[in-house]
């Protein structure tokens, strides 16, 4: 077993879809990160920081969750990173309606010693210099660095984000940004594109319908549950993560066999998340449920067939 480190935002959301809105609620990529790994029993802590406005009981109910709080920065008279979104009648697609920085704007991470010496890291979405400034602090190089980025910092800091892609093993992301990092339509090419640019491994996450893992000319696909009611997408993407890290900080084996097994660990939580708002699902998982869905993941993609 491995020690699991996560950065990134733990935040407000409030968010709207076609089968109601909440007011703020909860939210945050290390947030979704963190509840997701938590299923596997592993020692993880969060580096973030928050407002003088979180509520403490959001603080307990991670460290519940055997997740370490202590790196989560409580700024005095601060007020925490906000995001309101809409979804569009697909949940493919959604508008942004604002976003308020808050202390996330002068935020500098500082890694808790007891995780310096992390095997495992895995940087949630944020400016890349704030992921590369975590890196730089640990004691010795991790096992496996896994790194998620978006769209946003490939169009206004692709300059650093192209240094912290050149110092990890891993990168997530999803269809369309792998399309514009690399310039490539076909997502083979896309992936051998990215390869050249520092990571091992390339994770592209195709929302409804699945994600694939590439490695030199291995490919895999893990297919999305298809499930009767969707109804937040909201943080699917970073629950996808953090079951991805968290699996593999589990079993402490990074080969690609073993990998394949945690893609399908990641999409299994994943679906579980989008069936209810914001992180309310992921609160009150229970182990049994996730079992059960995960005969369901092999049931759907077993088969049995003969080549002549």
């Amino acid at each position: 077993m491995s020690k699991l480190l996560i950065v990134g935002t733990v935040a407000f959301d409030a968010i709207e879809t076609p089968f109601g809105k909440t007011d703020k609620i909860l939210g945050g990529a290390a947030t979704y990160i963190g509840l997701s790994a938590a299923n596997f029993n592993i020692p993880s802590a969060i580096v973030s920081v928050v407002g003088e406005d979180f509520p403490e009981e959001y603080l307990t109910m991670l460290q519940k969750k055997n997740i370490d709080t202590s790196a989560i920065e409580v700024v005095k008279g601060g007020k925490t990173f906000f995001w309101s979104g809409r979804y569009h009648n697909d949940l493919n697609s959604r508008d942004t309606l604002d976003t308020q920085l808050n202390v996330l704007a002068d935020f500098n991470p500082v890694v808790p010693n007891d995780y310096k010496d992390a095997e495992i890291v895995m940087l949630g979405n944020l400016h890349p210099l704030v992921q590369l400034s975590v890196l730089k602090q640990m004691s010795s190089k991790p096992k496996l660095a896994v790194l998620d980025t978006m769209n946003f910092w490939m169009d206004n800091a692709l300059e650093d984000l192209m240094k912290v892609i050149a110092e990890v093993d891993v990168i997530t992301i999803n269809d369309e940004e792998a399309r514009q990092l690399s310039g490539e339509y076909s997502l083979v090419k896309a992936a051998r594109a990215i390869a050249k640019m520092g990571p091992k491994y390339v994770v592209i996450k195709k929302g409804e319908h699945g994600a694939l893992l590439f490695h030199n000319e291995q490919i895999f696909f893990a297919p999305a549950l298809p499930l009767e009611e969707v109804f937040d997408p909201t943080g699917a993407g970073d629950t996808f993560a953090g079951g991805f890290t968290g699996y593999i900080a589990k079993t402490g084996d990074i080969s690609f066999e073993n990998m394949k097994k945690a893609i399908i660990h990641a999409s299994n939580l994943a679906s579980f998340c989008v069936e209810k708002f914001g992180t309310e699902r992921m609160e009150s998982l229970q182990r049994e449920e996730v079992q059960k869905r995960l005969q369901q993941f092999r049931e759907l993609t077993q088969f049995e067939i003969e080549l002549s």
